[in-house]
């Protein structure tokens, strides 16, 4: 009788190559590719960034980013931009309800209105903010160089990204599980706060962060409404202008470069919520 011996690969050498190891549909040159598109256009010019911000070292980084008018410009942006994203939390949630839930005329217009912010030249926002809430109002409200300008452009802007967030997950909503337990009692609220708002958390969360990230480095739409006035409309893209108009491009730099991290941090967090969410979804199931 023969006896057959397999000798096995040892654990460290395939352990040791399994971080090589491609799966999937494309393949080593399909995501060399992604990864030499996405290291042109977008970490190249990031690390660019980053490092003309330090080119006077950490000490000139940190009095750049702490220069009483960067902070100023800086506590506009963010404290304006979260005003904004809850603002929308609301509005756009309404909004994507109105959408997916009544029927009314016209509804076809208004959802591809929903859209407009995202193909409307952000400047062009701005000049329209300008006619109507400027000083030559034709509505009689003025908001030219005041915050509730800025917060408004900033909510035509970010609007979008709250209603195309919540309405497919309404779309895909049991509307079963509302009726059982309108069978069961509840009234109107106690259904929406019960059954539907947990459904909808994820997706409001996530257009509201999207929403806060767009608002913090948006420009266009508040140049001419705002009336860039230092410690109260001028926001931090707008500062970022005029330090390179004066030839601080350091400065210009630095504060980028603060915007970027906390754009990054807020994105990272929605991913990691958003992983967590998927998740327990999983777990339920």
């Amino acid at each position: 009788m023969v006896t057959q011996t397999t000798t096995a690969a040892p654990s460290g050498a395939s352990g040791g190559r399994s971080w090589l190891r491609v799966t999937g549909s494309v393949g080593p040159l399909g995501i060399a590719t992604a990864v030499l598109w996405l290291s042109v256009i977008v970490l190249l010019p990031l690390a660019a960034l980053a490092f003309h911000a330090f080119d006077a070292g950490w000490s000139g980084f940190w009095s750049a980013a702490t220069a009483p008018a960067a902070l100023d410009s800086l506590r506009v942006t963010v404290l304006l931009s979260v005003l904004v994203a809850l603002l929308n939390v609301v509005m756009g949630t309404l909004i994507a309800w109105v959408l997916v839930r009544d029927d009314f005329p016209g509804k076809s217009i208004v959802n591809a209105l929903i859209d407009l912010p995202f193909a409307l030249p952000t400047i062009v926002a701005s000049i329209v903010m300008l006619a109507l809430y400027g000083p030559d109002s034709p509505v009689g409200i003025h908001l030219n160089a005041t915050q509730p300008g800025v917060v408004v452009a900033l909510a035509f802007v970010t609007l979008p990204f709250v209603v195309r967030s919540v309405q497919p997950v309404l779309l895909e909503a049991d509307r079963d599980v509302e009726q059982a337990a309108a069978s069961l009692g509840a009234d109107n609220w106690t259904t929406f706060h019960r059954v539907v708002l947990p459904t909808l958390t994820p997706a409001i969360i996530s257009g509201g962060a999207l929403a806060f990230a767009r608002a913090v480095g948006e420009f266009g739409s508040v140049v001419l409404i705002g009336g860039n006035i230092p410690g109260r409309t001028q926001v931090a893209s707008q500062y970022i202008q005029q330090q390179i108009e004066v030839d601080r491009p350091v400065s210009a730099a630095t504060v980028s470069v603060v915007l970027l991290v906390i754009s990054f941090i807020v994105l990272v967090t929605l991913r990691l919520f958003a992983d967590r969410t998927a998740r327990k979804e999983l777990a339920t199931r």
